[in-house]
Formats: structure tokens, sequence, C-alpha cells
């Protein structure tokens, strides 16, 4: 029978800092377990990933650094590199963009389309540091969002509200490398016309969902992107660290990040097949229209790998007799945060996988990770769940389950398989339910739903823990050993079968429950049947997930904070919560207001609580008039000691925001809220 070809791609890292255990979430892990289960079906497949080593991430940290960018692409690569590989995810090829061949890629996909007429040349303004003599990117300016008011926007974009703009309607720019004002200049830069595309990427979209059902945040996600229409976006940037373009009259330019990194995956490929020895084994991947192409990545990659990289695979396949194959599925995940909050490199928010693993083994983590995936939605990595998943879970049901079974069997029937006796109901049952699993689990996995594959193949070890007590052996050991012998028969072929299913999920324990079976893997298909004959010797067992201790888990919990406590600057007169408990926040109706003839700025309030009226001094008079007021219902200090405003006594305090103009903004509430409700 022809095996499935399946090419497998995982996003590419940035070479300017370590990975995070929410890039395991986005991309990795899923991409590895989807991968070790398809090569135990004897699928022919690849797992193709590397280091994006350009761009302006990149030269940022260099420059903090004060070092070249060759440096820390070096150190991240293989920081990042030695870090998938403790951690299991088991690529082919973990290539780098630095690397000649990738250059070589790189320069073949923009000649293609220029000799092809499909890139336009365009002129336009943007920012130049006269100090430092070069152009800006748009990470290197820093000013206030036209939309908002975000103060540390960039040139083009708003991180805070999202609004895309011209450089030259940022206020208050900065160059971040001299901090000078920077000028706008012209400058001219190739364009790749992405709106030619929209409409068969729109069609390819659809046909992919309709065929192999993609995930509905990233059909919501390449919809905005059709729905804003698609345009124009530049090839080539100004900036001396990254591919050269090839062409004479691009001094001084280079590929533009976007465009010249997902081509790593194809240069990774070529490398891949360099290594071994058959430099055409790529094409067998990329230029097969029976290949299933399948990228893994986060969210925020969304419109690179649906959008843009389909578009330009599309574009050179008008122009050759070899086409490439496009993604049949992107699974992509949403964000893993860290203890409720992103993660975050500049306050040190988070853990990285390199420092992870120093602490606690590989498998622990990948089965943390992987019962939570973020497959519809944001989830969070806490420490404590952490530890209840290796030590309710992995210790309680499934290790325990492996361990009492395998040292029943070595001290009751000399650590050999025993025979298969006489079936009863409940031993059919269970031979009849393991026999279930490798399909059940195999149809989630095959539609990218991992969390609840693993869910499933925990669900078998609870089940397995719940025969073994039923059974009662340590009964029957003494009663019936014939029956005890069935019993102890079962569970070994049900232990077979986990450590099959959960090599995927947890590739280094499941090696060891195989050590300790003396056996081997077989293919998924065939892991349920009885693989463990009678008589068969077994090793001797041992424990597979040690339970981590509470103190471990607290000494992680108070460096988190001290890094919040630094990260947010707390000042010395930081209050409690019983301290903020003690200040009762009321909703209140405003049912009178009138200005204070001496001051600009008071209103005199009249306001209803639940059983009581009060009169509250108001410093918004410059913001509302007394007949806009009415009727809101506003949060007070209810139990503020009364103060004397003007020579008018005031029993309370109306909280409100200034905006970036001094207008106050009183906080309210819904209507259906009832007056003297506390806020909590």
């Amino acid at each position: 029978m022809v095996k499935e070809k399946i090419l497998v791609t995982a996003a590419l890292p940035y070479a300017n800092g370590p990975i995070h255990l929410g890039h395991l979430s986005g991309a990795y892990i899923p991409a590895d377990i989807y991968v070790r289960y398809q090569r135990l079906k004897g699928s022919n497949i690849i797992f193709i990933s590397g280091s994006d080593e350009h761009g302006v991430p990149i030269t940022i940290t260099a420059d903090k650094e004060g070092v070249k960018p060759q440096e820390i692409i070096n150190r991240y690569h293989n920081q990042n590199k030695e870090a998938f590989e403790k951690l299991g995810v088991s690529f082919d090829n973990y290539s780098r963009t630095s690397l000649p061949m990738h250059h070589e890629t790189g320069k073949e996909f923009f000649l293609k389309y220029y000799k092809m007429g499909i890139l336009k040349e365009k002129k336009s303004l943007q920012f130049y540091d006269n100090k430092a003599k070069m152009f800006l990117p748009d990470r290197y300016v820093e000013g206030t969002c036209p939309n908002c008011g975000f103060e540390e926007a960039r040139s083009d974009e708003c991180e805070n509200c999202g609004a895309l703009y011209q450089p030259n309607e940022l206020k208050n720019p900065k160059s971040k490398i001299t901090g000078e004002e920077p000028v706008l200049k012209e400058t001219s830069h190739w364009y790749f016309p992405l709106g030619k595309y929209q409409k068969r990427l729109e069609n390819y979209v659809n046909e992919m969902n309709e065929k192999f059902g993609w995930k509905e945040n990233v059909l919501q996600y390449c919809r905005s992107w059709f729905k804003d229409g698609l345009e124009d976006r530049a090839v080539t940037r100004d900036l001396d660290w990254g591919i050269k373009v090839p062409i004479d009259s691009a001094d001084g330019k280079v590929l533009y990040v976007w465009f010249e990194a997902v081509l790593g995956y194809i240069s990774s490929t070529k490398e891949l097949s360099e290594k071994l020895g058959n430099v055409d084994l790529w094409k067998d991947y990329w230029l097969d229209e029976k290949t299933k192409y399948v990228a893994f990545i986060g969210k925020d990659n969304v419109v690179f790998h649906c959008i843009i990289f389909p578009s330009m695979l599309m574009a050179w396949n008008d122009g050759s007799e070899e086409k490439y194959v496009l993604p049949q599925n992107v699974p992509a995940n949403e964000f893993l945060n860290f203890e409720g909050k992103k993660f975050s490199k500049s306050r040190n928010w988070g853990i990285s996988v390199t420092d992870f693993l120093e602490i606690f083994p590989a498998d622990p983590l990948r089965y943390t990770l992987a019962a939570n995936l973020p497959e519809t939605r944001d989830t969070d990595f806490y420490w404590k769940e952490f530890q209840l998943r290796n030590n309710s879970e992995l210790a309680d049901i499934l290790g325990n389950f492996i361990n009492r079974s395998i040292t029943f069997v070595q001290k009751h029937f000399e650590g050999k398989v025993p025979a298969q006796g006489k079936m009863e109901i409940i031993d059919s049952e269970m031979l009849s339910l393991i026999s279930e699993y490798p399909s059940k689990v195999a149809k989630l996995f095959e539609a990218y739903k991992i969390r609840d594959g693993v869910l499933e193949i925990m669900n078998l070890a609870r089940a397995g823990n719940k025969y073994f007590n039923d059974s009662e052996p340590w009964k029957t050991i003494k009663s019936d050993k014939d029956k005890c012998g069935t019993t102890l028969y079962v569970c070994l072929q049900t232990i077979y079968t986990l450590a099959e299913l959960m090599w995927p999920v947890v590739p280094f324990s499941s090696e060891k429950v195989f050590h300790i079976l003396n056996a081997e893997k077989t293919e998924w298909e065939n892991c349920s049947n009885n693989n463990l004959e009678t008589g068969h010797s077994l090793n001797q067992p041992e424990i597979i997930f040690p339970k981590i201790e509470d103190e471990v888990i607290e000494k992680q919990m108070e460096k988190l904070n001290t890094t919040e406590n630094k990260a947010e600057n707390l000042p010395d007169d930081i209050v409690t919560i019983d301290d903020f408990l003690k200040i009762k926040l009321k909703v209140a109706e405003v049912i009178g207001a009138e200005k204070l003839e001496k001051s600009e700025k008071l209103l005199k309030l009249l306001v209803k609580l639940e059983n009581e009226e009060r009169q509250v001094i108001a410093g918004i008079a410059k913001s509302y008039k007394p007949e806009e007021i009415i009727g809101k219902k506003v949060i007070i200090v209810a139990n503020l000691k009364p103060a004397k405003l003007m020579g008018y006594e005031s029993k309370g305090m109306v909280l409100a925001v200034e905006d970036e103009n001094g207008n106050l903004n009183v906080l309210s509430t819904s209507s259906i809220v009832k007056n003297g409700t506390r806020v909590k």
C-alpha cells in the first residue's frame, strides 16, 4: 500500500531570544505530536523548521548589546535548537535563514517575479535618521498613535489599537537609535501585487476548508483581510542585514523578511536533501501535487501562511512547469499566556524552554501543554496546574496503573506475561475498549484536535485503573491464580497500547515503558492487538513520573512574584487586598445636579443609594453640564469621611478618569444595576 506523503512545517522562530512556552503551544508541540503519530502510522513524512535570522528584531537586539547581528543569531539559533532537541521536538531538519542556500532561494524567487514583471517599483516617504545616516525600519521609530494616542506606536502600525497609517501621520516621531526626530525622505522599493491574487486566494481558502475543514479562527482571520481588501506589499527595505536584492539598481536594499522568511521552509528541505545525499529529494515533497502540506503556526502568523505565502507560490506556479504545492491545512493555535498575563521579554515575564528544562524533565511539560493547547481560544500556563497535571494525571493515573501492574507481575508471575485464561465479561470488555482507542485517537489527531486526543488517551489509563481495581487481583492471586493471570494479561496489553498512544505526547516516558515491557513499538493500527505473548519476560519496573513537591513549585512562584514586583516598579506604599476591601465602592444614581456659583469645577450632586440619598460635591463641572449627569448611575466611594468643599458637605467621592485632553469621564454602569450595589 502506498503511504501518504506529508510535508509538515512549523513556524520559524526569530533568533533574537530564547523560545518560551507560548511558542511551544502555538506551533511546536502540536506539530511534533502530529508528526510522531504519522510516523507510527507509517506515513512518508518530513518535519521542517529553522531559525528566522533576518529582520529588524535581530538588529535591535544586536544594537542593544553592542554586537554584530551574526553573534545574536548564532547564540539563539544554537540555544533554541538544543532546547527543541531536549524537549523531543523531532524535526527532520532545523535550518537557518542565514545560510547561503536560503539566500540563493530568496534571490531566486525575487528574480523570478522580477523577470515575469510581477513586481512594481514605487517611491514612498519613509523616516530617515540624519544623525545615524540611515532609513529607519518600522520598529526603529516610535511616536504617538494618531488614532488612540498610544505613545509607543510604531511608524506604520499601533500595537495598542491595531490602527494602520502612513508614516507622516505618526505624531512626535523619535528614532530609537539616536533619540532624534527623524525626517521623511523619499526612497523606492519593489512591491508584490497581493491584491491581484485576492480572488484566487479566497477560492483557495474556501476550497481547502470545504475539503479539509480549516479551523474557524483561521477562516475568520483570512476573511477579515479579504474584507479590508489586499494591497501591494513592499518586498524590499533599506537595511544592511538580510538577503541583498539581486539587481544592480537596488544597492543598500535587502529582501523584506516577511517575503523571504517563509521561503525558509523550502531552503530547509533543500538542506535536508543535501544531508541525505539526494539533492532532488525536496522536489518530491514541494513539487508533487499529491503531497499533503500542513503548516503549524501561532495565530499571529496566519496572514503569512494563508494569504502571503500561497500568493507567492501561485505567482511562481503561473510562470513555471514545476509547481509548488500549497498548504492543505494551517491549524493555527491561539496564544498561551503565563499565569494570566502575556509572555513578555521586556518585563521578564514567563520562562524560557531552556530554563524550564534545567528544573523539570521534558515530558510533564509536553503533556501539560498538550492537555491545555489553545486550539480555539487563549489559554494559560499556571505552575500549580503543571504540578497537578504531573502528580494527579501522569503519576497517579497513568504511572500508577503501569507500576502496580508490572510490580504485581514481577512479584507473583516471575516477571513474565501470564497466560490468558478464561475470559469473563469484565476482561472481554476491557480488551474491546482498548481496541477502539487507536482509531478514536487517530480521528482526533487527523482533525488536529490534539488536546482532545490527549484527553482520550488519559481516559484509557483511567479505565485501566478501574479495571485493575474492579478485578481485585490482590484477592484472586489467593483464590484463583489463573483468573488473576488473566487480569494481569489484560493490564499488560493495555499498558502496551498506552505506551504507543502516548509516544507522540510523552516520548521519553513512553520509551521507558517499552523498556520495562521489553518490547518495541508497532504500527499505530496494531498497537491494541495482543502484542505481548504469554511467557514474555519483563524488565524491572521503575517510577516513570516522579511527583513534583510543593516546595519546588513554591520556589518558582516566589521567582514570579519577585519578577512581577520589579516589572511593575511597585511603590513602597503598596496596599494589601485587605486594605483595599476597606474601601466601599457603590453604585449611586444621580437624581439632582447644580453648579456651585463661586466654582468653575464643582457640581453639587444629589445621589441615591439603596435606602438613602446623600450630597456629593464632584469636580466635574468643566466636563459635564448638570442636565448631562442627571440619571447616570455612577460609582462613588461610599464610606469616605465627610468633608466640606466651598462650604458644602460632601459625603462621598465620584470616580472618574481623565483623558489626554484633560476631560473627565465619570465611571458609570448599566441602568439595570440596583442603586447601592457594591462594586467588587
